[in-house]
């Protein structure tokens, strides 16, 4: 069924848009009167992409991207009218009409079109890559398969909606020490460029000698204010040379290898990516996923190539007869908790639920590190701060001192 775009006015006048599928423009307006609104304007599928296309919209451009949290509401929303009873098509109907997010409304309209001419609920969802990850799909997929989707998509909901919670938790609590940081950096780039030069000018007709904190200072300044051009653009050269080489096989091995020695981020990468890997296998166990598609699936989601290739080596061992844990075990990447608890749980045959209390886990160990570390970094960087601060005015105004009590005897 196409999707319209549309122009209108509400009961009050009040002009409004949107987009709402319909076999015909006809049936767009009728179906609008229903609702108490009057059409205006209609532009057809075709013609509303190629103007999309024509138009360059700046909000679009920044709401395009379809977030965690919107997919995770969608989901739930999907759950709920699944396990209603509401058959398939019109769930998604529903779903279309629900959601507000533009590229979501357009692509799960498609969904529901693909759907309605009788393709699998898994392979319409697969025509989207960019939305639906490999793990979603494959839950539905092991839904459909079982005639289990209403649970899947209950599991589905309840994992995407903590990735999402747990991603945001991360964003805020990092969002004002990078404040901070971003803040500072521009602070002192002024004091050195264009506050301290000149001050320091009253010292250009002078002949007392300056002490070595004052010369280091001017120095420091006048090279910012000369070569501020330089420092930026050798500081975008170094970001980009650095992004450039982390895009290769072994600049990406060697970057998370390295990540994950580092002192304090390492071990808070560490936990996100185990809590990841015990979370979402978990999940798709549940769901009736197969073991070794779970593993090939956990993979590519960790975000770091040494932990993906210690999970490729379990996957393989699993493929020979061995445990998961023994893998884990050799591989000095996971803790001890994460293949004790992994072995035990193969042993009771509730691998699942073990999974499910790793990630439970290593999640609130997360929170609380990262908690911890903020608390802690938000007074150093004040300190530091205000140390640099305290020495660049302490480097101006002493020689300046010196200068008038010399003056006044």
């Amino acid at each position: 069924m196409p999707v319209f775009q549309y122009k209108a006015l509400n009961a009050a006048g009040k002009a409004v848009q949107g987009l709402k599928e319909a076999d015909s423009p006809r049936t767009l307006r009728a179906n609008l009167r229903r609702e108490g609104v009057f059409l205006t304007e209609v532009i057809g599928e075709a013609q509303a992409k190629a103007q999309a296309k024509r138009e360059v919209n700046v909000r679009r451009w920044m709401l395009g991207r379809v977030g965690a949290r919107d997919l995770a509401v969608a989901t739930r929303q999907l759950a709920v009218l699944a396990h209603a009873g509401i058959p398939l098509v019109e769930a998604l109907t529903a779903l279309v009409d629900q959601v507000e997010h533009e590229r979501l409304k357009r692509v799960l309209g498609d969904v529901k079109q693909r759907v309605n001419e009788g393709s699998a609920l898994a392979d319409a969802l697969a025509a989207h890559p960019r939305v639906f990850s490999t793990l979603y799909v494959n839950m539905i997929r092991a839904g459909e398969s079982s005639g289990a989707l209403e649970i899947v998509l209950v599991r589905l909901a309840d994992f995407t909606e903590s990735q999402a919670r747990l991603r945001s938790k991360i964003a805020g609590t990092m969002a004002y020490p990078i404040a901070m940081m971003v803040i500072g950096t521009l602070i002192m780039g002024i004091l050195f460029t264009v506050v301290i030069p000149k001050i320091t000018q009253i010292f250009d007709n002078t002949n007392a000698t300056l002490p070595w904190y004052t010369a280091v200072t001017i120095g420091i300044s006048s090279f910012a204010a000369r070569w501020w051009w330089a420092i930026l653009l050798a500081v975008a050269a170094t970001g980009y040379g650095l992004a450039r080489w982390r895009r290769t096989p072994a600049g990406r091995g060697a970057w998370d290898r390295a990540v994950l020695r580092a002192p304090i981020l390492g071990p808070i990468v560490r936990q996100v990516a185990i809590g990841r890997f015990a979370r979402t296998l978990s999940t798709l166990l549940k769901s009736g996923v197969p073991l070794l598609t779970a593993m090939d699936i956990v993979k590519n989601i960790l975000g770091n190539v040494r932990l993906a290739e210690v999970v490729e080596q379990a996957r393989d061992a699993i493929r020979e007869g061995e445990s998961i844990a023994a893998p884990l075990k050799r591989s000095g990447e996971f803790p001890p908790l994460v293949y004790h608890m992994v072995a035990i749980g193969e042993r009771s045959g509730a691998l699942e639920e073990m999974l499910a209390n790793v990630a439970d886990a290593y999640e609130d160990q997360v929170e609380t590190t990262i908690a911890a570390l903020t608390s802690l970094l938000e007074p150093v960087m004040i300190v530091a701060m205000g140390g640099v601060v305290a020495f660049i005015v302490f480097s101006v105004l002493m020689p300046i001192l010196q200068i008038n009590n010399l003056a006044g005897g």
